[in-house]
């Protein structure tokens, strides 16, 4: 069944040509009144907002390849609490690392939350260095450290100058070169003295304290730990 023609006010005699020409069409339709009742211009309609674009439906499948979402830290930083057994002046044992065994002196608490310990250096070779708690075990004994001026000592003092190593070339890297040990500075020489000072004359002032601090600690056989007093 053929469609139903469509119905026109102005149809066309032949391609091209209309009945009506396109001033009679304009009066015709009216669009003259249309224009005068708006002040000789058509109404213009503003243009409908776009609609909000539709959201996407989550995949059916899981990716092919685990993708990495970093996850949101709300976690605000604490300091490290010191334990009741560590307080300054007190013989830690160190457990790990270059001294392991050795017995060293607390001074104070940095704010990374690691232990500030000389030896002193003259006493078994320990410098002033870091420790974590973790890392060492509180005694009882204790040395006096009023006389000892630790204002300069912080995270700062002990962070590393990073140097940038530069590329070796073709007959560098087969040429043997012999490494040269860095020297320790010489301010750095001289805050050792100034700590250590003070700490020997109270320690030479305690009878066997000097033997004490200058052997290592080890466990020997029979020896049950879990059973010992420090």
């Amino acid at each position: 069944m053929a469609p139903p023609k469509r119905v026109t006010r102005n149809p066309e005699l032949i391609p091209g040509v209309r009945k009506i020409s396109r001033t009679q069409m304009y009066h015709k339709r009216g669009l003259w009144a249309i224009k005068a009742k708006n002040g000789g211009k058509f109404p213009h309609h503003e243009k409908a907002s776009a609609p909000s674009p539709v959201q996407e439906k989550p995949p059916k499948f899981y990716p092919a390849d685990d993708i990495k979402k970093p996850l949101s830290n709300t976690r605000k930083p604490k300091p490290t609490k010191l334990r009741a057994s560590i307080t300054p002046g007190t013989v830690l044992i160190i457990l790990t690392g270059r001294f392991k065994g050795k017995r060293v002196v607390f001074l104070k608490q940095l704010s990374s939350g690691l232990l500030l310990v000389t030896g002193p250096y003259k006493v078994n070779g320990v410098p002033l260095r870091r420790v974590n708690q973790a890392y060492a075990i509180g005694t009882s004994t204790k040395v006096d450290i009023s006389g000892v001026n630790l204002d300069k000592f912080d995270d700062k003092y002990f962070a590393k100058n990073v140097e940038k190593k530069k590329k070796k070339g073709e007959n560098e890297f087969f040429e043997a070169e012999k490494q040269e040990k860095k020297e320790l500075p010489a301010g750095k020489k001289e805050d050792q003295r100034a700590v250590d000072g003070p700490l020997l004359k109270a320690i030479e002032g305690v009878p066997e304290l000097k033997g004490y601090l200058g052997a290592r600690f080890s466990l020997k056989a029979g020896m049950k730990p879990h059973e010992l007093v420090f």
